[in-house]
């Protein structure tokens, strides 16, 4: 035996109808008989294909301005029967249920229509559909004997199918998980959207599906995927990748940082990042002079890094970025000579994406659990001067760079700029002295008239006095500590201005 499930009756209910017609005209020609309402039959009479109307079947006309209509006995015996139970069968005859082999439908754009930020809560609640959820839910349960369709990106294997004799149980059950999944994370949706006025909510479902499996994660014996959340649409599943190798687990972990980090700096930019902390960041007049800076703040920890620039690559920029070893390139696009120049590279992943949106929580996996927060967000209304020396107004737009790397960087973390260039990142320190001192070894004579940002308080002075000794000017921090004072009688001390921001940025 095939295996396969014949199809002769076919229930069809969509909201999209995109590609619903041309199905259909295949199933008829299959000798499919046709049940459907509302809106979807009347784009199948149109077409000229026959259709027997819900009504017809359940003998109750459509009720509740379309709340109701297929929900019945006629309608749910027909999708819920046990055919291999001899007592489900003497129902159906008893009641004169035809079995239905065949469910089409997708649901009310209940996500869609939310997504509107002036929709009322009418519109919104008459956009959850009950009846389509319904009829997919008791179709995919009785997989067995029914197959169910809920995109129509399955459509053409579903009609090859019929007419090949019919579903494979493989194909049946493959259907019917997609369905669980669909009605899942339309569910969530109507949970997120009624949790809608708390940023943490007291209840989170998150439909993820998968995006792409990976050759491996961190390590090559770790198994890898990466997911998308169900209905979003962020910045790396909607990129433009143009070129190079496969993404890795570590490249879009580090793309991911790369990309947040150079979205949140404005004018020209770009960053270099390995394992998700910059090692090279700079700005400048065009994206040319951008990259440049960022390389030459650390060249041999940019070697096969991450690139992001925010502005359009061109071709200086590409003939700089094409002298050194990167794996990833990020930008707003690549014109056509950058791209000439840039194919030479074959594994060179060129990805053309627009700004992270940056509404979603911030998740951390626990075992069994999750944290979240909000993202973090960089603000400078409170920003004040509190020693006797001021910043320049060069030193504070220096300061201002060096603050926003310091936000994207591990704790603990010390950046030093200098002339618009991160030439000192101390990422990732267990101390706020060890962050100091790895970033002014970094930035070497550079640091000397350049300005620092700290991302959390120094506890006490030796952490400044680290910047100071080797020639920082200025340096910004959020304050907070109980030796605040300490701190800046040594800033005052040492002629240096500092500025307290009244934020902490710690990143783990």
């Amino acid at each position: 035996m095939s295996g396969r499930l014949p199809v002769t009756r076919a229930l069809v209910s969509v909201w999209d109808k995109t590609g619903v017609v041309e199905l259909c005209r295949r199933l008829a020609g299959a000798g499919v008989e046709l049940v459907s309402s509302g809106g979807t039959a009347d784009a199948l009479e149109a077409d000229g294909l026959p259709v027997i109307r819900v009504a017809e079947v359940t003998g109750a006309p459509e009720m509740l301005g379309g709340r109701v209509k297929t929900l019945h006995p006629m309608i749910h015996g027909a999708l819920l029967a046990d055919l291999d139970d001899p007592a489900h069968r003497d129902d159906l005859e008893n009641r004169g249920i035809e079995p239905i082999q065949l469910v089409i439908s997708n649901l009310y754009p209940f996500a869609a229509t939310v997504a509107d930020p002036e929709v009322t809560v009418a519109a919104a609640i008459e956009k959850i559909d009950i009846g389509g959820p319904t009829m997919v839910r008791a179709a995919a349960k009785n997989h067995a004997h029914v197959a169910v369709v809920t995109s129509p990106r399955q459509y053409d294997e579903v009609a090859d199918a019929v007419e090949a004799g019919g579903l494979t149980l493989e194909q049946r059950r493959d259907l019917a998980r997609a369905a669980f999944f669909a009605t899942a994370g339309y569910d969530a949706a109507i949970v997120a959207w009624m949790n809608r006025d708390q940023d943490l909510p007291s209840e989170m479902v998150l439909p993820f599906e998968l995006y792409d499996g990976l050759r491996y994660g961190e390590n090559p014996h770790q198994p890898a995927a990466v997911y998308r959340l169900s209905g979003r649409a962020p910045w790396w599943a909607t990129a433009e990748y143009l070129q190079g190798k496969a993404m890795s687990f570590n490249n879009y972990a580090d793309a991911e940082a790369a990309w947040s980090l150079v979205s949140a700096i404005e004018g020209p930019a770009a960053v270099v990042v390995k394992h998700t902390n910059p090692c090279g960041v700079g700005t400048g007049d065009t994206a040319a002079a951008a990259f440049e800076a960022a390389w030459d703040c650390d060249p041999l920890s940019a070697f096969g890094g991450i690139v992001a620039v925010n502005r359009v690559v061109d071709e200086s920029t590409a003939a700089l970025i094409a002298r050194n070893f990167t794996e990833v390139v990020i930008a707003p696009g690549f014109d056509q000579d950058a791209r000439d120049l840039l194919a030479a590279k074959a594994s060179l992943r060129l990805i053309v994406a627009t700004a992270p949106a940056g509404r979603d929580l911030d998740l951390r996996r626990l075992e069994d659990g999750m944290l979240a927060q909000t993202r973090d967000s960089i603000v400078e209304e409170e920003w004040r001067v509190v020693t006797k020396a001021q910043p320049s107004s060069d030193q504070m737009r220096d300061l201002r760079l060096a603050w926003v790397v310091a936000a994207h960087t591990k704790s603990n973390a010390v950046v030093v700029v200098t002339d618009g260039a991160a030439v000192g990142v101390g990422a990732g320190d267990q101390s706020r002295v060890g962050a100091a001192e790895r970033a002014v070894v970094k930035a070497g004579k550079r640091a000397e008239g350049g300005v620092a940002a700290s991302d959390a308080f120094f506890p006490f002075r030796d952490g400044f006095d680290v910047l100071a000794d080797a020639g920082v000017r200025v340096v910004v921090q959020p304050g907070g500590s109980k030796r605040d004072d300490e701190v800046i009688a040594a800033a005052d001390e040492r002629n240096v201005a500092m500025v307290f921001t009244g934020h902490r940025h710690f990143r783990h």
